[in-house]
């Protein structure tokens, strides 16, 4: 029988708790980036007991699968945990920010609707700079720091987001020709006469951008309490809202009053790819990797050319993760790579990971993997501004806040991202 290696229990180390509202330490991280490092390790030591009982037993065995199962979880929250540490850390206090006499002034007003429903101040302050509530419902446009904090911490919290090229527009539509053939150019001698290039062909591509709201509550006492920061507060009540929206629709999105999302994409073989498609690679299993693995990891990278590869990550959900941590290379290294610091991302076959929890888990002929340099391939569309409308009468005691943001996303390059399909073709 195959003794089983002691380790440090998840159980004890997730009671370590970091308080919501303070400002993460170079301690706290580094106790949380220990208690990561640890895990793997006991991972690593499970999954090779697992191995080493099916050797054996030409079977799994239960506990060693639960443990793994457990400690997989650990490692999930853990390194959920890491990266919610770095953002608090990185946070700028909204108060610190440089602000002219005019932003100044509009924090004020937008302050005093906020606690009282004074309405005056931003009426004179959206007069004084020609501007007009964002949205049909009305509201008022929140001053520009709260509007760029927003911004940041939507980039950080939002996966695809974060790897993806941002644009803000002051128009409801983005339109951008792109050339799918590239410019025409050629070598010519010094002298020698231009000949005429021929003509690209552009095509159109529009991003339309889609009405993104949440509508946060406050007791009466929230707001009258002088020492609450209404700034930070309504950034924080709809930051995970917005953020978990936009996950959700810039991935299987379908355009109907939402973004598309990339995997809303025609898809074909990648030795048929056109324009237009996004290219898969066939693990050869159904719903399931081949029994080596490596082969379509590396098929699905070297479907992308060079150029797209330098910048190109990993896109899956933790369950999709958690089953590619279990394999081994030819040599009996683990695949996957824990990240070599907090706040970095874990690496497999040398590209980063990002967990995306809305891609689709492993299933017959899913598409639970996408490769590829998503800065160039998914462009995300922010539309300037993002108001807020105060209503105190239709959740009383309660006042609503009824938040929009306007934001688009589409694929921009279909060249730039490729698939892994989890079927026999």
């Amino acid at each position: 029988m195959i003794k089983e290696k002691t380790m440090t229990s998840p159980e004890v180390k997730s009671l370590r708790k970091i308080a919501p509202e303070k400002k993460a330490t170079g301690n706290e991280v580094a106790l949380a980036f220990d208690d990561f490092m640890h895990a793997f390790e006991s991972y690593k030591e499970a999954n090779d007991l697992r191995l080493s009982e099916m050797e054996a037993r030409v079977g799994e065995d239960v506990v060693t699968t639960e443990k793994m199962d457990r400690i997989s979880r650990f490692m999930d929250n853990q390194k959920r945990k890491m990266d919610q540490l770095a953002i608090k850390g990185a946070r700028p206090a909204l108060g610190g920010m440089e602000t002219s006499i005019f932003d100044s002034e509009h924090k004020t007003a937008f302050n005093d609707y906020i606690r009282k429903g004074n309405e005056h101040g931003l009426r004179q302050i959206e007069a004084k700079s020609m501007s007009a509530s964002t949205d049909s419902d009305g509201g008022y446009l929140v001053p520009d720091e709260i509007d760029q904090e927003i911004g940041r911490r939507l980039s950080a919290l939002s996966p695809i987001r974060s790897i993806s090229s941002v644009r803000q527009v002051s128009t409801s539509v983005l339109k951008k020709p792109f050339a799918q053939n590239g410019m025409s150019v050629g070598w010519v001698g010094e002298t020698d006469v231009r000949p005429e290039t021929n003509s690209a062909q552009l095509v159109e591509l529009q991003f339309p951008t889609m009405e993104l709201y949440a509508m946060p509550a406050a007791t009466s006492s929230l707001l009258v309490d002088a020492a609450v920061d209404i700034d930070s507060w309504i950034t924080s009540e709809i930051e995970a809202a917005f953020a978990e929206q936009e996950g959700a629709a810039f991935v299987n999105g379908d355009g109907v009053n939402k973004p598309t999302g990339f995997l809303s994409a025609s898809t074909v073989d990648d030795a048929s790819w056109s324009w237009g498609n996004l290219g898969y690679v066939a693990t050869g299993a159904d719903g399931a990797f081949a029994s080596d693995p490596s082969d379509a990891l590396i098929d699905t990278i070297y479907s992308l050319k060079a150029g797209y590869r330098q910048n190109a990550k990993f896109v899956m959900n933790r369950k999709t993760q958690s089953a590619i941590r279990k394999f081994k290379d030819a040599d009996g290294n683990y695949m996957w790579q824990p990240p070599a610091a907090a706040g970095q991302q874990a690496m497999l076959q040398g590209f980063s990971i990002i967990e995306a929890e809305d891609m689709p888990d492993l299933a017959s002929n899913s598409m639970s993997i996408a490769f590829g340099d998503f800065e160039r391939g998914y462009l995300v569309v922010d539309r300037a501004g993002v108001s807020v409308l105060r209503d105190p009468y239709s959740a009383k005691p309660y006042v609503l806040f009824y938040t929009t943001k306007r934001v688009g996303g589409g694929i921009q390059n279909f060249e730039a991202i490729k698939l892994m399909k989890f079927g026999i073709s």
